[in-house]
């Protein structure tokens, strides 16, 4: 990888090209090949069908695929999108899987399993294909699903969840809820008690499972985790249309965060977009919460050093960590890490060149962002 930026000092340039990421939270590539309408269906946010008028190719996500991840796969920068997809089509999805995922220079992988898993690669195929150790995030409301599509009363339901938690984690690294989805980060902090979890199980139940909506089972979920000790990630801010962004704002979440704050779990604030600067502002406030960018860059495309510029405005740069949350194509995959770095590389450069870090100030922030504070969190040791 080239960094094309001429202000940046050799040693900066050379570190971050070198750096081997840890991609905190991440989903699986896809396991097979794609036609145009599923791939650019893929590449957007939106669950609606692309009109027929346009094209997803015409966006900062597109641009970036044509110019970054046609290279990769053999191409020229800026083909034509028919010329990348028919490229993509004769390589194979695993070829082009293997290609992309290496280029990625990421180091360890956590990967998250709690959507679409069975059109993706796990853990250990994504382990496999990239060369590199991947472990799981564990969504806390799949297993609450998984426990009541294998039968469950409504009394029963907290001792059930709580023993599949425990089997389900093992050997995870991290869970997650995407309460932001189910019912907004505007429920009420305080842990339910058991009358209050066993009467809307129930109801849940009686309506026949399925996906878990109610706020106090939620809630549930949320504090179940918290006892279960490992870290704990929140979907945060850009999501496609399901989505309330209004209701997934993380200043939302200050009352758990302040309830939550003795039992020493660490919980993180994903994606964030547009609330960076307001999950900064929890991340600095907080010893307990750390956050990231991951998904806004490879939509932000070209403008992705914006957002990471203002990722770094005043949280300390402990608390900040680096994610693609790549889900399927593996395109995505790489621009979150290619983006990632360039954007650092740009952002830090500047600060060197204008006399307001020093190099070594700048090699030591983009090592604690993009791999050593996630290893810390994680219990990842040194090595991977």
């Amino acid at each position: 990888m080239t960094m094309e930026l001429d202000l940046v000092p050799a040693g900066l340039a050379r570190a971050i090209e070198e750096l081997p990421l840890v991609d905190h939270h991440v989903h699986g590539a896809t396991t097979h090949d794609l036609s145009r309408l599923a791939f650019e269906e893929m590449i957007t946010e939106s669950d609606r069908p692309v009109p027929e008028w346009m094209t997803q190719f015409d966006s900062q996500l597109g641009f970036a695929i044509l110019r970054h991840c046609a290279p990769v796969l053999g191409l020229g920068p800026f083909c034509t999108p028919e010329e990348y997809l028919a490229r993509r089509a004769r390589l194979g999805a695993g070829e082009v899987n293997r290609l992309l995922l290496g280029a990625t220079g990421v180091g360890h992988f956590l990967v998250e399993t709690g959507y679409r898993a069975e059109e993706l690669l796990g853990p250990s195929g994504m382990a496999e294909v990239s060369g590199v150790p991947a472990d799981e995030v564990v969504r806390l409301e799949s297993v609450a699903e998984q426990v009541a599509a294998a039968g469950c009363g409504a009394g029963a339901f907290a001792g059930r969840f709580a023993e599949a938690l425990e089997e389900r984690t093992r050997t995870a690294r991290a869970l997650k809820t995407v309460a932001a989805y189910r019912c907004g980060l505007d429920f009420d902090p305080a842990p339910p008690s058991s009358a209050e979890v066993a009467e809307a199980a129930g109801r849940w139940l009686a309506a026949g499972g399925g996906r878990v909506t109610d706020p106090v089972l939620v809630r549930h979920l949320v504090w179940a985790g918290l006892e279960r000790g490992l870290p704990l990630q929140f979907h945060v801010g850009y999501g496609d249309p399901e989505l309330d962004l209004r209701r997934s704002d993380p200043l939302l979440l200050r009352g758990l965060i302040e309830l939550a704050e003795p039992t020493g779990v660490p919980l993180l604030l994903l994606h964030c977009y547009p609330y960076q600067r307001h999950a900064g502002f929890l991340a600095q406030a907080y010893p307990n919460v750390f956050f990231d960018v991951g998904l806004g860059l490879h939509y932000s495309g070209a403008r992705a050093a914006a957002l990471v510029a203002e990722s770094l405005e005043v949280a300390p740069f402990a608390k900040l960590l680096f994610s693609s949350d790549a889900w399927g194509p593996a395109e995505l995959h790489h621009l979150g890490a290619l983006l990632w770095r360039r954007a650092m590389a740009r952002v830090l450069g500047g600060f060197v060149a204008e006399g307001e870090w020093s190099a070594a100030q700048a090699v030591r922030v983009v090592t604690m962002v993009g791999a050593e504070n996630a290893r810390r969190v994680y219990g990842l040791g040194t090595g991977g």
